[in-house]
């Protein structure tokens, strides 16, 4: 019975220290986020190409074959358009909410011609747009998200070094602008 009770004590006594080192770890490790660690790259509305090291801290499994950019948005100010000028052989987007969770995904052979074009707009704002409907977001992908913030990660493919600064020059001309 007094190896039972001690055995008891040890576990509990063992629980209570492990759920105290829990709580004081809580605060260092909400803050190091792919939010806040995008938060250090750079600002709202900013496309950051993510370098190798970089790209490894914040995708959960970077493949060697994809360089990739993210911008953090806003939409309590309106829409955000994400474009770029050039294409280049693949690409991919996905949009999260501020907490990480996935909530769209689209590549090259989804979109109209193959170009980047998308703007991430609240219900609220596709109502107003399409009172007055801009002749620029004619070709534009809408996507309709009920989030106040969230993070886009492009990935472009990267078949061989010989490619690098095209896809590099690719990331850095594509523009994340709020409408």
């Amino acid at each position: 019975m007094t190896r039972f009770a001690y055995a008891l004590l040890v576990g509990v006594v063992g629980a209570g220290i492990v759920h105290i080192a829990i709580l004081f770890l809580l605060p260092y490790l909400t803050e190091r986020d792919a939010w806040s660690r995008m938060a250090e790259l750079g600002d709202l509305h900013e496309m950051i190409v993510l370098e190798d090291e970089e790209a490894s801290r914040l995708l959960a499994a970077p493949d060697p074959l994809l360089l990739a950019a993210a911008c953090r948005f806003e939409l309590d100010r309106g829409p955000v358009r994400i474009s770029a000028p050039d294409r280049v052989q693949f690409w991919s987007l996905s949009v999260y909410d501020r907490m990480g969770q996935n909530i769209f995904s689209l590549n090259d052979r989804s979109a109209s011609a193959g170009e980047l074009d998308i703007v991430i707009l609240k219900p609220l704002h596709m109502l107003e747009l399409r009172d007055d409907f801009p002749e620029e977001f004619a070709s534009s992908i809408f996507v309709e998200a009920e989030i106040d913030t969230g993070m886009v990660v492009i990935r472009s493919f990267l078949p061989d070094g010989s490619w690098r600064s095209r896809v590099t020059g690719y990331l850095q001309n594509m523009s994340c602008d709020p409408y």
